[in-house]
């Protein structure tokens, strides 16, 4: 009977991964430029633009008809806010919405850009997922890097797993960060079909991240690397 059962064991092989179109990190700003009013302004934008029909419909559309997402805030430490989840329907992005709406602020300090993108990156090869494309979803309202690794060195490595790093900047304070946008081209996005959608304003920002969804999702670039449209 030993034998019987290593026999069947051994035919049944290891766990196989759980297949989706797409594995995507939400990788949103909570450093100590962000304020409580601002960090829940930016889940109120990543729910809405999740609910959306117009995403929803995309996500229909892939060829799995599901994706799987998990959203991270980032600073000097990174928390997971929402734990990967597969969504496909309205039912699952509300669930998705409610659990970002009531969690609490997970991280806190200075702003620690490349540690942010190495846990984006240990969160896709350390799950039980197995997407055709693999995405994380970088947001910030500056390029500043206070401890960890560097933002290249830590761009290169997410690069060189197959990761894509996409960006959107938060281009709030122009004055103090002049050239967000580019910056977050130049230093920060890398990968297959890599772009930047930036968001100018409170009013734009939920409208930023639904396109920016939409793009990634449906795996469609832009016709520019920096959209910076208003």
């Amino acid at each position: 009977m030993r034998c019987l059962t290593l026999a069947l064991a051994l035919l049944a092989g290891p766990a196989l991964a759980q297949d989706t179109d797409l594995e995507l990190v939400l990788l949103a700003d909570a450093s100590g430029s962000i304020t409580a009013n601002e960090l829940m302004f930016q889940r109120e934008g990543y729910a809405q633009a999740m609910t959306d029909p117009e995403v929803l419909a995309v996500i229909g559309n892939t060829a799995y008809g599901h994706i799987a997402v998990t959203y991270v805030e980032w600073a000097a430490n990174q928390g997971q806010v929402v734990k990967w989840m597969r969504i496909a329907n309205r039912e699952d992005a509300a669930v998705f919405a409610d659990r970002l709406l009531t969690s609490p602020r997970m991280a806190f300090g200075r702003n620690a850009i490349g540690r942010a993108l190495l846990t984006g990156k240990a969160l896709i090869e350390r799950n039980d997922l197995d997407g055709w494309r693999r995405v994380i979803d970088f947001s910030g309202d500056s390029a500043g890097n206070f401890s960890g690794p560097g933002i290249e060195q830590a761009r290169d490595a997410v690069v060189a797993s197959g990761i894509t790093i996409n960006a959107l900047p938060i281009l709030r304070d122009a004055g103090r960060y002049p050239g967000l946008a580019q910056t977050y081209k130049d230093r920060v996005i890398g990968g297959n079909g890599a772009f930047v959608v930036a968001a100018h304003s409170r009013a734009d920002f939920a409208e930023a991240v639904k396109r920016k969804l939409i793009l990634e999702i449906s795996g469609t670039m832009p016709g520019q690397q920096v959209v910076t449209r208003r």
